[in-house]
């Protein structure tokens, strides 16, 4: 071979090596996009399906039967498709801790649980929530106006009037972004009530509330859970002492299993009169999660309020909107199955 010959056959090679790294960095990149654009499609295929979820929590808290209406208590619903589902979890306000309106035992009470340092910090940080939402500049003791934030070197002071969202209290002088994760599924600026609404209250807000027995709180959520299950009134829980009655077929059940075995039920009585889904004016919390085959997930977190005014396209006023947020347990769940009231085959909402 003439070394004119050899220099050829050396460059061939070269460039076939070339070629063939072009061909493999091409392929590479078109696998590459073609997963992206799968993904895409697969995550907006979820987000289609949790936005359809949300359109019947809508219309489901609209039914005109009061008794199977959809439950705000955090009860969670289930709608099956062809290829994907969804959960929906609706949790009224009114079931929550009003940062406005409740009193310094409840709010203590509330702190107590809260991962902050000690007795001390839980009070300075519960006066300081106080005199945030107060009229005035006089400082609570251990609690915080305008000179205390001042001398915490921060460039505001509080705004002495209601929160307007619970991001604000993020401002008040203690808190941090630990605490605040813990109460934000506890807490509302829109229930406008002093107390909470023990029938609509999920486990999590119970536990938290003073003077309820923590003992009597499962066997009131398995009843309460009975009732929407079977179409039955909500059971009504008293003064955190105990349930006021469950004798219905659901919930006497349940009664009655526990003295068979020897218990006596701590929700013997009357029956109680409450029915959620009583809308009126509140505002509910609707967390709805997509999950397709492929395990492709989409979460919404709406905030919505039956609307006042008819000249609205639709009966719900959104007041927050979140997609795919992170602090968002999932509701697909050992845990969450506990709170799964029924589920929906797709035909069942074609008509």
């Amino acid at each position: 071979m003439t070394r004119s010959g050899g220099f050829a056959l050396v460059l061939v090679l070269w460039v076939l090596s070339l070629l063939t790294i072009m061909a493999g960095s091409f392929a590479l990149s078109m696998r590459r996009e073609a997963a992206i654009v799968t993904g895409s499609s697969n995550n907006a295929q979820a987000m289609a399906v949790a936005e359809s979820g949300l359109a019947i929590a809508e219309l489901m808290l609209m039914y005109p039967d009061q008794l199977q209406r959809w439950r705000t208590d955090s009860s969670i619903y289930q709608l099956d498709y062809a290829d994907s589902k969804a959960r929906i979890q609706l949790l009224s306000e009114t079931g929550k801790i009003d940062l406005n309106s409740a009193d310094q035992t409840q709010l203590q009470a509330l702190m107590a649980y809260a991962p902050v340092a000690d007795v001390e910090q839980q009070t300075k940080l519960v006066n300081a929530i106080i005199d945030w939402r107060d009229e005035d500049d006089l400082v609570h003791m251990e609690g915080a106006e305008k000179k205390e934030y001042q001398q915490a070197g921060l460039s505001y002071r509080p705004r002495n009037k209601p929160f307007q969202s619970i991001e604000e209290l993020q401002m008040v002088l203690g808190m941090n972004e630990r605490i605040f994760n813990w109460l934000e599924n506890l807490i509302t600026v829109h229930s406008g009530q002093a107390t909470v609404d023990m029938t609509q209250a999920g486990k999590d807000v119970l536990q938290v509330l003073p003077g309820v027995d923590p003992e009597l709180i499962d066997e009131y959520l398995a009843i309460r859970r009975e009732s929407a299950i079977n179409g039955l009134p909500t059971p009504a829980f008293t003064a955190g002492l105990g349930v006021d009655a469950a004798s219905r077929s659901g919930a006497q059940t349940a009664s009655n299993q526990n003295k068979s075995s020897g218990q006596q039920s701590a929700f013997d009585g009357q029956s109680a009169t409450a029915v959620s889904g009583e809308l009126d004016q509140r505002a509910i919390t609707v967390v709805v999660e997509a999950l397709l085959e492929d395990g492709t997930t989409a979460t919404i977190n709406a905030l919505i309020k039956k609307s006042d005014n008819p000249a609205l396209s639709s009966p719900f006023q959104i007041l927050k909107w979140q997609r795919n947020s992170v602090g968002n347990a999932s509701l697909f769940t050992d845990e969450k199955d506990e709170l799964l009231v029924r589920q929906y085959a797709e035909p069942e909402f074609n008509n």
